[in-house]
């Protein structure tokens, strides 16, 4: 078996064969290393007829990107960064690196060609073709196949949702953290509260236009909703990989789910929609949450000097807002996830922005995390509601 040093040596030299180079990918954090960056994306570009490396460095919320040449590329820098996950595409296959928590190589290598693509400005491709089907069925798109202006910050929304799934599922599926879906068995999405099923829908047609078998269950507590959905579904002739539910989130009948998103469930049923992901083993969580009073409740004293914030109304609801998923946030790390809050969408489409992501990875909780959550309940004299939907303080 080949060692990692022999292993980098490989990834070095296809990253070095210019001409050959499709795009090169590093992510996942390898074991008691931290990378600088969540994640790396490299392709080739030419400039003015000069042949460069364009360089994404991705730290979940922002992309700073540079172009730099083969002299400039401190290629050795990157290998050596801490990263566990490396893929290397070209125009005559793949080579994938995966790097064990024992620190052992595991390698994959495929000859599948990848088409190349070396202008520096590429447009933005949108993920969600606006004359989807689904787009116009659901009221986002014109039958002309254009977003309605009324639609399109929600159009936006949950494009820019996607654009979080994709890579967060991709590096699972590379990394071994979520098996290959199949036919037979493809991947699990369950969408936790999902209303007029924007999200539900666009998902399914994503995930089916790359080929990524899918199976995709919307749960809403309202019977309305199941019955306008599923009459949507019917219409497009979906309804083998994509189904509906008149069920609440924390009680419905769905067993098990490899992902588990919630686009603005209310209040404490962000904390259904979570608890109800832990419970049945989804390895994904993609919550954006809204409306939280839960710990607003409860903030009836705050500890000195914070009254100096909480004295004015709108920075205590904020205040409040940010306590809640930051307590979120630790509870899913004590349980196992690798868990960021970033920012999914600007603000000047929806003032509800936050994204919580959770990438299960089985790591037992530091006793000094579990001691920072303790303290901050006891400082703030509160008890979050997602923690006795775990069961946490038991």
């Amino acid at each position: 078996m080949s060692s990692v040093a022999e292993a980098f040596s490989q990834i070095s030299n296809l990253i070095n064969d210019w001409d050959n180079l499709s795009r090169v990918v590093f992510s996942g954090r390898r074991r008691n290393f931290q990378p600088n960056f969540e994640r790396i994306e490299i392709r080739p570009v030419e400039i003015k007829g000069e042949a460069k490396y364009q360089i994404s460095e991705s730290d979940g919320r922002q992309v700073f990107t540079k172009n730099l040449s083969k002299s400039e590329l401190n290629l050795n820098g990157y290998l050596e960064s801490g990263f566990a996950n490396f893929l290397v595409e070209t125009v005559t296959g793949t080579f994938s690196l995966r790097i064990t928590k024992k620190g052992e190589p595991l390698i994959h290598e495929d000859k599948n060609p990848h088409e190349r693509f070396t202008e520096h400005d590429r447009k933005k491709e949108r993920l969600l073709n606006p004359a989807d089907p689904f787009l116009i069925e659901v009221g986002i798109s014109e039958k002309s196949g254009t977003i309605k202006p009324s639609r399109q910050d929600k159009y936006i929304q949950v494009e820019e949702f996607l654009r979080i799934l994709v890579p967060t599922l991709k590096d699972a599926l590379d990394s071994g953290k979520l098996p290959k879906p199949t036919d037979e068995q493809p991947l699990q999405i369950t969408d936790l509260g999902c209303g007029n099923a924007y999200l539900t829908f666009a998902v399914h047609q994503y995930l089916k236009s790359v080929g990524i078998p899918v199976h995709v269950t919307g749960i809403d507590i309202r019977p309305q909703s199941l019955k306008v959905n599923t009459e949507i579904a019917q219409k497009l002739g979906i309804t083998k990989s994509i189904e509906f539910r008149a069920e609440a989130i924390s009680k419905n009948s769905v067993k098990k789910s490899d992902i588990a998103i919630a686009l603005h469930a209310c209040d404490t049923a962000t904390d259904d929609a979570i608890a109800w992901g832990v419970y049945h083993g989804a390895k994904i969580l993609l919550i954006a949450p809204c409306c939280q009073h839960d710990l607003q409740v409860q903030m009836k004293s705050a500890p000195e000097p914070w009254t100096l914030l909480t004295k004015f109304g709108l920075i205590k609801e904020r205040l409040g807002d940010l306590l809640t998923d930051s307590l979120r946030a630790q509870i899913l790390r004590i349980k196992g996830y690798r868990t960021e809050i970033i920012e999914f969408i600007a603000s000047d489409h929806t003032p509800r922005n936050i994204l919580i992501r959770a990438v299960f990875t089985g790591a037992k909780p530091d006793k000094n995390e579990i001691s920072k959550y303790e303290e901050l309940c006891k400082i703030w004299d509160v008890e979050p509601a997602l923690a006795s939907r775990l069961d946490f303080n038991e």
